[in-house]
């Protein structure tokens, strides 16, 4: 592996906190490092969570310690069953794993409620009667306390309401449990917060038992203290509420006290990554799906060809911050492009066909010529690729009338190279009535099959890859580019749906692929094969195999990312 493929090995601000809380008179000292990643089963995961997560396992992974994954399912509102399988599946594609570790929020809901309870009767907690409309109103502003006609209600009296509350007694919004904690608090989380709520929706695991749900701010800590987490690492806006998660850690009765610490979120340019609009965009149709490859979701960038170890890799290499900051999306596809470049399968695709002819080549002759697998692993071989008089190479390489500098194949131009075959020199076209160029004629030097010509002269034509037209099959091509033509579609005067590109996806029939491809494409798709599935198309860019539309009688093939890499190192 490229020493710029390896992981950061790099110490961070929180590897630095977990060594002074593991060291000799540190907090945790003699315990094992625990942290835990928690995602919403209310959508799948994007690469902003890959972040997340790679800092949850990798910082567990760091100091041999555990991660668990908790599903944080305390809203039944937008949850599934289906994101929580896809959710499972994404984190082991990138390689990490939770043993047998895996838990639900929800398992805590009878602990959540006697620990409220508990609060109750500490006089640390009340029911509250406000509206949604008169809590706003009683909120306060700066230097303004809030206000709550409940906050003296006697324990006997919250606590019987609350026990009715969970009876279903009361309506949607007609109450809530707060904590009690200082009304006049800079922090506006700590103006006595909402710990309960009331929806009577089903949930997902429980169906009806439940109708009162607890906030997160108030089951999170305890969820991780009954887990025996240390450090439970989030993101920045969580900052303001670590005080709310340390009062919930010192008030209740928990086996263990968890340290929060925060870090910046992951912002991309020329995407979104909210949940919400990620689920506008599928629910609208302007995508296929969660997967659509134009995604930031992982299961659209596996789709689309993204390996683990570049995911992984661009998340170590943006390192761990605590100010916000947005990457370029190419740098994503430069970790991309630089891990393809070490595995991908070279091979022959013309996108944008015309036929070329060698008119002195002998007619009904067909031979193969040895074509390199990989040049930049020698260990990856060979193969034969079929070759004849009659082939297909990209439209591009031809111009009647060339423009300057053009080193392809023009009538009367410089010799050219038929990747691993043979130099040829173009002799003109031909055309349909309507002017159009509908084939390409050259000669060709039968000495010079396959490397350098034996007299030593100088080749000054392009290197152009072919298909042969006795054995190449058709595929279709699918081109992504950006899913937004602006770099910041998530900003707040913006509709981010105004800012879609109507130009990502361009799909290509009719293209031509070597035989060969094309046989380990079905292989692939049947199962019976475990060849590489990421390609380079030589001077395309790096495809794969499309995992969801793709049939053996009609192969359908993602451009993963382009050869030329604009990100600038």
């Amino acid at each position: 592996m490229a020493d710029e493929l390896r992981p950061a090995e790099g110490r961070n601000f929180i590897h630095a906190f977990i060594e002074e809380d593991i060291a000799p008179g540190g907090q945790y000292e003699g315990m094992t490092v625990h942290t835990r990643f928690p995602p919403e089963p209310n959508g799948y995961l994007h690469i902003g969570h890959c972040k997340a997560l790679t800092i949850d396992f990798g910082t567990a992974e760091k100091y041999g310690g555990l991660c668990n994954l908790r599903m944080d399912d305390t809203n039944p509102t937008k949850e599934d069953e289906e994101f929580v399988d896809a959710i499972k599946e994404d984190i082991h594609w990138l390689g990490f794993d939770w043993g047998d570790r895996f838990f639900y929020g929800s398992d805590y809901f009878e602990e959540d409620y006697r620990q409220a309870e508990g609060l109750i009767k500490k006089g640390l907690a009340y029911v509250c009667q406000l509206t949604p409309e008169e809590f706003r109103e009683y909120r306060g502003g700066v230097g303004v306390p809030a206000r709550s006609p409940y906050r003296d209600r006697p324990i006997e009296e919250s606590l019987d309401l609350f026990r009715r509350m969970r009876a279903g007694e009361f309506p949607d919004g007609a109450m809530t449990l707060r904590a009690k904690i200082d009304l006049a608090s800079g922090n506006f989380n700590m103006r006595d917060p909402v710990l309960y709520r009331i929806n009577h929706l089903p949930h997902h695991r429980h169906g009806t038992k439940w109708c009162i749900y607890p906030m997160y701010d108030f089951a999170h800590p305890i969820q991780d203290a009954l887990e025996g987490i240390t450090h439970s690492l989030c993101s920045l806006e969580f900052e303001a509420h670590r005080p709310l998660y340390d009062w919930v850690i010192q008030n209740c009765d928990l086996p263990a006290k968890p340290r929060q610490i925060e870090f910046a979120r992951l912002g991309i340019d020329h995407t979104v990554m909210s949940k919400r609009k990620l689920r506008r965009l599928v629910e609208g149709e302007y995508v296929s799906g969660w997967d659509d490859p134009r995604m930031p979701t992982l299961c659209g960038l596996r789709r689309r060809g993204y390996t683990p170890r570049s995911v992984r890799n661009f998340c170590e290499r943006i390192g761990v911050a605590k100010a916000a900051n947005v990457v370029e999306f190419g740098f994503l596809e430069h970790c991309l492009r630089e891990d393809l470049n070490e595995t991908a399968q070279r091979v022959m695709a013309v996108l944008h066909p015309i036929k070329l002819t060698i008119t002195n080549y002998p007619a009904g002759k067909t031979e193969t010529v040895t074509v390199e697998n990989n040049p930049v692993d020698p260990a990856a071989g060979t193969r034969e690729v079929s070759f004849s008089g009659s082939l297909w190479i990209e439209a591009e390489d031809f111009l009647e009338v060339p423009v300057p500098k053009y080193k392809r194949l023009y009538p009367g131009g410089p010799e050219c190279r038929l990747k691993g075959a043979y130099l040829i020199r173009c002799t003109g076209c031909k055309k349909d009535e309507a002017g159009n160029v509908t084939e390409v004629l050259a000669e060709y030097d039968p000495d010079s099959r396959g490397g350098d010509p034996a007299d030593g002269r100088k080749v000054k034509g392009a290197t152009i890859h072919w298909a042969d037209t006795a054995t190449a099959e058709d595929a279709e091509v699918r081109l992504y580019s950006d899913l937004f033509v602006d770099p910041d579609p998530d900003a707040a005067d913006k509709d981010f749906l105004d800012c879609l590109n109507p130009h990502s996806l361009e799909i290509l029939t009719g293209c031509k692929i070597e035989a060969g491809l094309a046989s380990e494409a079905r292989a692939l798709l049947s199962g019976d094969s475990k060849q590489p599935t990421s390609y380079q198309f030589m001077r395309q860019g790096y495809f794969c195999l499309d995992s969801k539309d793709a049939k053996p009688d009609h192969l359908v093939f993602n451009r993963s990312v382009s050869l030329k890499d604009s990100y600038k190192k």
